[in-house]
């Protein structure tokens, strides 16, 4: 426990024969509960995480499943549907396995996905885990050895000390990024960073990519798990749905860990496009969701006009970028449209992104 608050860890494996062993035996001793979730490794990963259970002490104490702990009276309708929600969801999620003969009483929890789903998913079935045993505070740690143990302390306390909904680790603040982090991998995080504040309405985040995080029992039960993006979009998935549910966020700053003995299994170039066309639909359900359906603001206003505009804008733009390639004259009336619709679209837009930011500051912790 830290600060009486229970604390569980989730670990996504696949393929980590070498490495999960020294993940766990780091684990600082505040944790309450390990959930490894192997997503259909073709190594021995299962078997090596086995054994390792095998040799390993009962936990300090129980952690039981809540699904059914709501008595029913005539005040509690509302909660008698979310239980019965949460008891039908782990059908919503990839069939899995949970391995352990007393998992209420063995600090390491083992999954074993029967069907193989991203890293992403790995991540939401063992958040389903700590949602249904009431976890205070649920961590991410990478099953690659590629995250410091010594760190999650920082990420957990905003967490269980000052109730903060996710946090997150940031290496690119630290004063090693530069000369740590390889060249490809600082740009590509970059821009998906910039890509990710405008669709998830977390201006100030930066480094979206990592997966070093705290997530509280309120976040957990404020998003459907089964949805998240299943595969290396879903750092960035989390935070827009974290968003729209009006969830509270800090970063902290972490250290760059690489050349550990595993090589990272993301392919940068191949993954940007994919995730850009994520957060592009994430950005229109954000703003759908949070901005009319639960809670309306003008900038949802202000953006679609934007947007409007600017679709009225582009045939005018053809036609002006044409008779400047072929040196021809334009008439008034084309030049005037496409000045007044290109000036009114940014404005319109860089007013709504100004109004957005100004909306979202009450989040950041």
């Amino acid at each position: 426990m830290l600060h009486n608050k229970t604390v569980a860890v989730v670990v996504p494996c696949y393929n980590e024969e070498t490495q999960i062993t020294e993940v766990l035996d780091s684990m600082p001793q505040f944790v309450d509960r390990i959930v490894l979730v192997n997503d259909c490794s073709t190594d021995r990963t299962a078997q090596v995480i086995l054994d390792y259970i095998a040799n390993q002490a009962p936990a300090p104490f129980a952690i039981s499943n809540i699904l059914n702990t709501v008595v029913p009276n005539r005040y509690n309708r509302a909660s008698q549907v979310v239980q019965k929600l949460q008891q039908e969801e782990l059908g919503l999620f990839l069939p899995s396995k949970v391995e352990n003969q007393q998992p209420e009483q063995e600090r390491i929890i083992f999954i074993n996905l029967l069907q193989s789903g991203g890293v992403g998913a790995a991540i939401a079935r063992g958040y389903k885990w700590a949602k249904d045993h009431g976890i205070d505070c649920t961590a991410v740690m990478a099953g690659d050895g590629q995250m410091d143990p010594d760190e999650l302390e920082s990420i957990c306390l905003p967490v269980v000390q000052e109730g903060i909904d996710y946090v997150k680790g940031n290496r690119l603040i630290h004063r090693s990024a530069l000369l740590v982090i390889p060249k490809i991998r600082y740009l590509g995080n970059s821009v998906l960073s910039i890509l990710t504040k405008m669709a998830s309405g977390y201006w100030h985040v930066s480094d979206t990519q990592t997966g070093y995080t705290a997530l509280s029992n309120k976040g957990l039960n404020a998003i459907r798990l089964h949805q998240i993006y299943p595969r290396y979009g879903m750092p960035n998935d989390m935070l827009v749905k974290l968003n729209i549910a009006f969830c509270s966020l800090r970063e902290v700053e972490i250290k760059p860990v690489y050349d550990v003995g595993e090589q990272s299994k993301m392919k940068i170039l191949k993954v940007i496009p994919r995730i850009a066309w994520l957060l592009f639909k994430g950005f229109f359900r954000r703003l759908w969701h949070k901005y009319l359906f639960r809670d309306f603001h003008p900038l949802f206003l202000l953006y679609h006009f934007s947007f409007f505009l600017g679709i009225i804008w582009l045939p005018y733009l053809y036609k002006v970028s044409k008779a400047m390639w072929l040196g021809t004259t334009m008439n008034f009336e084309t030049l005037f449209a496409f000045t007044f619709l290109g000036i009114s679209s940014i404005q319109s837009f860089l007013f709504a992104m100004w109004m957005d930011i100004q909306d979202n500051e009450r989040l950041y912790k």
